[in-house]
């Protein structure tokens, strides 16, 4: 198994890492604001850009699917190179891809800025990975902690901000926005975050990276696009067939690499498979409260359920999750500090159930349903907050940034299959009202039980989880200073009982 290593002394070390877990943190949340920044502008696209529909789609499928391959790859290349280095190359992607946006209303050139906007995705298990190489022990749990939860904290964000920006300016300005953002997170990354001392041996595996990025792509085009083709279509069958294949064929080739892309025998620990599991599930249920909440407030007062609420207010109603997010991450950090992260993540899958249940008997008041998204997102809060603590249980330090990425990875497919799933539903459990088709109330109440349904899954996987050997304050990770022990080539870290 690989070993990390110490990385070659060099003078660019930045002079303020006190403050690199906020840099860090607002990274995050900008490369999350840009998975859901077009949300609100996809029914315009067409007439904006003259495109169809199907082609609108795009702007959001091709984010999910760059950023689903380029977070593990980018991740165990932080690993080998250096994750600074590659986290600033993901900000300059970003902002490359935020100005073919702000430039142009072609829709070719608009669907490879969004693809670009995508591959940012790794900035976050970079920065967890950051943080864990380079914080002493007692902060490692609350900075990861805030990192992971900038996912959904940009989600929640995203959507407002954007609509906001649709009714009132240019909707180029949004983009404008997110590259000049861009260019200070790289200025502020440069300064203020030190550079991981931490390699790891070995040479980068080219091919792996290719097999697990043509099995993604093949999953996540069938799933995002089986609703338009037809998910019984010969196009959506054999790109499920190609995915289960090249998988097949990945998985044998990286047993027998000896630098692999993901190291399968490690990702396979009851620990570690388990937790990604959950990733899945948590990353479903949380996504649908991001879907149907602008929608179902946005539906006309004809429905008998809608609320006919504008898109700004529409996307308001996730704001307070956002900010719940934000509060609640410390308090994850400590709960995982006192009695572990499995805890957390079993703490949290039951609250976000528990919000569904709200949202299932509270859909025809506004304040209610506001209330029933943010427990939602509180539990996703803890979840978010407590997955890569877990992860980071479960592989040795010279492989965080890639087992992060692979967490991150299994979040967004959960997510993809989350939007399929809720377009399947909603498109099906219909009726007509003002002289068009609208979901009816028992298809959003379907979606939430759907939902519900997930988080109970991911609940049973959290307690199907090994006993907790996990770190308590202190003891969670060795500083970067402490060179800690060696077995078998890989540095170990002290631990003892959780409660």
């Amino acid at each position: 198994m690989p070993a990390d290593i110490p990385a070659p002394t060099t003078t660019d070390e930045a002079p303020h890492p006190r403050f690199a877990v906020g840099v860090l943190a607002f990274c995050g949340v900008v490369v999350a604001v840009m998975q859901t920044i077009v949300v609100p502008l996809l029914p315009h696209i067409p007439a904006l850009t003259g495109a169809t529909p199907a082609a609108a789609s795009w702007l959001v499928t091709v984010t999910l699917l760059t950023g689903a391959v380029f977070t593990p790859v980018l991740g165990r290349v932080g690993d080998m190179y250096g994750k600074r280095r590659v986290l600033v190359a993901s900000l300059m992607v970003l902002v490359v891809g935020s100005v073919l946006c702000a430039v142009s209303s072609h829709i070719g050139v608009l669907i490879t800025g969004r693809a670009l906007q995508g591959a940012a995705l790794a900035v976050v298990p970079l920065g967890i990975s950051i943080l864990r190489d380079e914080l002493p022990p007692e902060r490692v749990l609350s900075a990861v902690a805030l990192m992971s939860s900038t996912l959904g904290i940009g989600a929640a964000v995203g959507l407002p901000v954007a609509a906001l920006v649709v009714e009132n300016f240019d909707w180029h300005t949004m983009f404008w926005v997110s590259g000049v953002i861009g260019v200070i997170d790289i200025v502020l990354v440069l300064w203020c975050v030190p550079e991981s001392p931490l390699r790891t041996r070995g040479r980068f595996d080219a091919l792996g990276a290719l097999g697990l990025s043509g099995a993604l792509v093949c999953l996540l085009l069938a799933v995002t696009q089986g609703a338009d083709w037809g998910w019984t279509s010969p196009r959506t069958a054999g790109l499920l067939v190609a995915a289960v294949v090249v998988a097949l064929v990945w998985g044998a080739y990286e047993l027998r690499v000896p630098s692999p892309m993901v190291d399968l025998r490690v990702s396979a620990r009851p620990a570690v498979l388990l937790t990604n599991v959950a990733a899945l599930l948590i990353g479903f249920a949380f996504y649908a409260n991001s879907l149907v909440t602008a929608q179902m407030v946005q539906e006309p007062k004809a429905t008998g359920y809608g609320l006919g609420a504008s898109l700004v207010v529409s996307g308001l109603c996730l704001l307070p999750g956002g900010v719940m997010m934000v509060a609640l991450s410390p308090v994850s950090a400590r709960i995982s500090a006192k009695y572990g992260p499995k805890v957390s993540l079993a703490l949290a899958a039951g609250v976000i159930a528990a919000g569904y249940v709200v949202r299932y008997f509270t859909s025809h008041s506004l304040w209610l349903i506001i209330a029933g998204a943010t427990v939602v997102a509180s539990g996703t809060a803890i979840a978010y907050s407590a997955l890569p603590a877990l992860v980071m249980r479960g592989v040795p330090v010279s492989e965080t940034g890639a087992a992060n990425g692979l967490n991150t990875l299994m979040r967004s497919i959960g997510q993809a299959f989350c939007s399929a799933t809720v377009a399947a539903v909603l498109a099906n459990i219909t009726f007509l009202v003002g002289g068009r088709t609208a979901p009816t109330l028992h298809a959003y109440q379907l979606v939430f039980l759907i939902a519900a349904g997930a988080a109970l899954a991911a609940l049973l996987v959290t307690l199907c989880l090994p006993g907790s050997r996990t770190p308590a304050a202190g003891t969670v990770e060795e500083s970067r200073n402490t060179p800690g022990d060696r077995k078998d080539g890989v540095r170990t870290m002290p631990i003892q009982e959780g409660a």
